[in-house]
C-alpha cells in the first residue's frame, strides 16, 4: 500500500519547497509572494528507504463560502481526507501567528495524525519560533530548512513510526508493470487559453472535484498531474495554467505558469488543446498548437461548450477549413465536440487522444518506406537541377515519437518545399499517419547499406 503525506499550513511558510526538496526536482512552483499553489500537487517522494505519495497544498485561510480561497481549502481537506499522516508546516523565523492557531484547532479536529514541521531553521533566527510552537499541542516540532535541505533526518525519523515496516523495496516491487500494464502512463496534457474549461474537463474524465474550478481567469497556476485509468491503461492527466497571448504575460507569476505550461508540453506525448466553442481557434489557439507540434507532440482539439453552439454545421466547416489552412504541417489533427461541464460527447476524447498516440509511435518498415518512394516519385518526378534529375535513392526511419524519416539524395538541397509537402502528405494518406508531426529529413548520399 501506497503511504500519503499531506503537507499544510498558511501561505508562504514553504510547503511547495518542501515538496520539491521531497520529490527531488522542481515540479512546484515557488516564489516568495504568497498564495502560489493552489490545485493539489502530488509526487512520489523518497527520504531515505521511505517511499509515499506527497501532497503539496493551498496555503489554508479563513475565507467567505462561495469564494476561490473557500475552494482552496476544500481542496486542502480533501488532501487532508486521504492521508495518512500531515506534515503541519510553520514559518519558525516568523513565529506563531493566529492564523497558525486557528488551523491547529482545525487539525485537532480533524482527526489525522500530525507532524509539526518548523521551517527555515537554517539561522537562529527561527529558535523563538520553534519554542513557540509547542503552544500549538502536537508536541516536539521537527526544524528543518526546506530550501537547503536541513533535518531530513530528523524528518525521516519523525515519519517512520506512521509508516510501520513499510519502505522503498515494496513500493518498488509496486512500480513494476504487471500483466498487460505499461510500466510508464501515457503523458497527456491539457492546455488551452485561460477559462476555457481544463480542470472542468479533468474533474470529469476522474469524476471528481480533483481541479480547482471557478469562473475567475487563471485560476490554475501549476501544471497539476493527476493518475487515472481508462479501460486499463494508466494515463497522467497534467492540467496547465491558461496561456495568453505573450504581449500580455507582464505579471512574474504568470510567467512562471506559462514556463511551467511550456515544460508540461515538451513532457507530454499527447496535448489536448481546449477551445471555447463559442468563440473557436483564435489566433491564441493556434499559436499553442503550433508550439505543441513544433515540441513534436500529437495533437486533439476538444471543443469545449459545444452545447451553446448555435449554426453548429457551419461551426464544423469553419473548424476544418481553419485546422486544414492554418495548420497544413499536421493534416488529420482530430477535433472533438463536447462538453465538459455536461459531459456530453466527452466519451469520444479517448479513442481520439488514443488513435494519435498509435501514429505518433508508428514504426515503418524500411522495405515498405522504400517502396512507397518508388511509387510516390514515379507519380510525381523530382524536376531538373542545372540539366540533372534529382534523385532520392533511399528511404529509413530514423526514429518514433514522432515519426521521422531520413531521405537520401543526390541534391537535396534542390528538392523545393512544395516537393516535401507532397512526399509528406503522400507518406500520411499511405501509412495513415495523422494528428501527429511527421518529420522528414533529407540527407545528401546514395544508400548507406549499398556498396555500389
Amino acid at each position: 500500500m501506497t503511504h500519503s503525506v499531506a503537507i499544510v499550513g498558511r501561505p508562504n511558510v514553504g510547503k511547495s519547497t518542501l515538496f520539491n526538496r521531497l520529490v527531488g526536482r522542481r515540479t512546484a512552483l515557488v516564489d516568495s509572494r504568497p498564495g502560489l499553489t493552489r490545485d493539489r500537487h502530488e509526487g512520489r517522494a523518497k527520504l531515505g528507504d521511505l517511499v509515499f505519495q506527497v501532497v503539496d497544498t493551498a496555503g489554508m485561510e479563513e475565507a467567505p463560502s462561495d469564494t476561490l480561497e473557500s475552494r482552496m481549502l476544500s481542496q486542502t481537506e480533501r488532501a487532508l481526507a486521504g492521508a495518512d499522516v500531515a506534515l503541519f508546516l510553520i514559518d519558525a523565523r516568523a513565529g506563531i501567528t493566529p492564523t497558525d492557531h486557528h488551523f491547529a484547532s482545525w487539525l485537532h479536529e480533524h482527526g489525522t495524525p500530525v507532524i509539526l514541521v518548523a521551517n527555515k531553521c537554517e539561522s537562529e533566527a527561527g529558535l523563538s519560533g520553534i519554542l513557540e510552537a509547542y503552544a500549538l499541542g502536537f508536541g516536539d516540532p521537527i526544524p528543518v530548512s526546506a530550501e537547503h535541505g536541513e533535518g531530513m533526518g530528523d524528518l525521516y525519523d519523525a515519519l517512520a513510526p506512521s509508516f510501520g515496516a513499510h519502505s522503498g523495496a515494496g513500493e518498488d516491487r509496486l512500480e513494476a508493470a504487471g500483466p498487460g500494464i505499461s510500466p510508464k502512463p501515457l503523458q497527456l496534457a491539457i492546455v488551452g487559453r485561460p477559462n476555457v474549461g481544463k480542470s472542468t474537463l479533468i474533474n470529469r474524465l476522474l469524476g471528481e472535484e480533483r481541479m480547482l474550478t471557478g469562473p475567475e481567469p487563471g485560476v490554475t497556476r501549476d501544471a497539476i498531474a493527476a493518475e487515472w485509468r481508462n479501460s486499463g491503461l494508466r494515463i497522467r492527466l497534467i492540467d496547465t495554467a491558461g496561456l495568453r497571448r505573450r504581449p500580455r504575460v507582464t505579471d512574474r507569476l504568470e510567467r512562471l505558469s506559462v514556463q511551467d505550461t511550456g515544460r508540461a508540453i515538451q513532457y507530454a506525448e499527447v496535448v489536448v488543446l481546449i477551445v471555447d466553442g463559442l468563440a473557436i481557434l483564435e489566433k491564441q489557439d493556434l499559436t499553442i498548437a503550433r508550439n505543441v507540434i513544433d515540441e513534436g507532440r500529437a495533437l486533439v482539439v476538444a471543443v469545449n461548450k459545444w452545447d451553446l453552439v448555435r449554426g453548429r454545421k457551419e461551426a464544423q466547416r469553419g473548424i476544418i477549413r481553419r485546422l486544414e489552412d492554418s495548420l497544413p504541417q499536421v493534416r488529420g489533427i482530430p477535433w472533438i465536440a463536447l462538453s465538459a461541464l455536461t459531459g456530453k460527447g466527452i466519451e469520444k476524447l479517448m479513442p481520439a487522444v488514443l488513435k494519435v498516440y498509435e501514429a505518433w509511435n508508428t514504426r515503418i518498415a524500411t522495405g515498405a518506406l522504400n517502396r512507397w518512394l518508388a511509387e510516390a516519385t514515379a507519380r510525381h518526378q523530382l524536376p531538373l537541377a542545372a540539366g540533372r534529375r534529382m534523385r532520392i535513392r533511399y528511404a529509413t526511419q530514423a526514429k518514433a515519437r514522432p515519426p521521422t524519416i531520413v531521405l537520401f539524395a543526390n541534391r537535396p538541397e534542390g528538392i523545393s518545399e512544395s516537393y516535401r509537402r507532397y512526399l509528406a502528405n503522400d507518406l500520411r494518406e499511405t501509412f495513415g499517419v495523422f494528428g501527429t508531426p511527421l518529420r522528414l529529413v533529407f540527407r545528401k548520399g546514395r544508400n548507406p547499406y549499398s556498396r555500389d
